[in-house]
């Protein structure tokens, strides 16, 4: 079966309950629904532990997709100790972590709005992250901030509205990246709004976001690399431009 994956609606649940149904010969562990998201869309699967009945914990490194979206696995490091199908588990997430990409993966969501080339690559990380653009202008990395900061401290308010396979397939143009398509398969796809009516961005996405923009606090541009003819890639940091100083 499908596990629930819970983040999908909920991006701020940190811990459930859920029962193992399966373990892989890797340690790996499938459960019947989690709120652990897992390696997807440039956005690091997370970290955290579960918790057994006796109150001992089971770190764990790494979720991930097993043979599609359906089947998410949770990879504890090796030496951690061996769960039974069936057992009942309580999952936590390293919660500190998570809020970090959260806060990251939607300031490049507003990075796409301030610069409206097609994204060309991506990927989230806990204190910088980066987004490529099929571009060749040069562009000013102190404007851009400013931009970016404009649209944090207009605190718009952001939220899922859902759309099905078919919606989606109907309306390519919504997708802004040029080599990675939206996760679909399971019959809808999310759609991240920024601002009321969605009057800020709409895009697909399936990763984990705030929910208004002033969460996302205080960010910069660090850098702009020229990746080739037509790339350009920005990075993204957390705090004010003279923290990199």
């Amino acid at each position: 079966m499908p596990v629930n994956a819970l983040f999908r609606d909920d991006f701020y649940l940190s811990t459930c309950e859920a029962v193992v149904t399966a373990v892989h010969e890797d340690g790996g562990i499938e459960l019947d629904q989690t709120c652990f998201y897992a390696t997807s869309g440039g956005q690091p699967g997370d970290t955290g532990f579960l918790e057994r009945a006796d109150g001992s914990k089971i770190e764990l490194g790494i979720t991930r997709h097993g043979v599609d979206k359906s089947v998410i696995i949770h990879v504890p490091p090796d030496g951690q100790p061996s769960v039974d199908v069936g057992e009942k588990l309580t999952l936590h997430i390293d919660w500190q972590r998570r809020y970090k990409l959260m806060r990251m993966h939607t300031a490049c969501h507003l990075l796409s709005v301030v610069c409206s080339w097609p994204i060309t690559g991506a990927a989230v990380g806990e204190d910088e992250s980066r987004v490529d653009f099929d571009m060749s202008e040069t562009i000013d990395k102190d404007a851009i901030t400013a931009k970016l900061m404009e649209l944090v401290e207009q605190n718009h308010p952001i939220y899922l509205q859902w759309i099905t396979d078919e919606e989606l397939a109907a309306n390519p143009g919504i997708v802004k990246s040029k080599h990675v398509r939206p996760p679909v398969g399971l019959g809808r796809v999310s759609l991240v709004c920024i601002g009321e009516n969605s009057s800020v961005d709409s895009q697909p996405c399936g990763g984990t976001h705030v929910s208004e923009t002033q969460e996302v606090g205080e960010i910069y541009i660090a850098k702009i690399e020229k990746k080739g003819k037509e790339n350009r890639r920005f990075r993204i940091r957390f705090g004010k431009p003279a923290d990199a100083a």
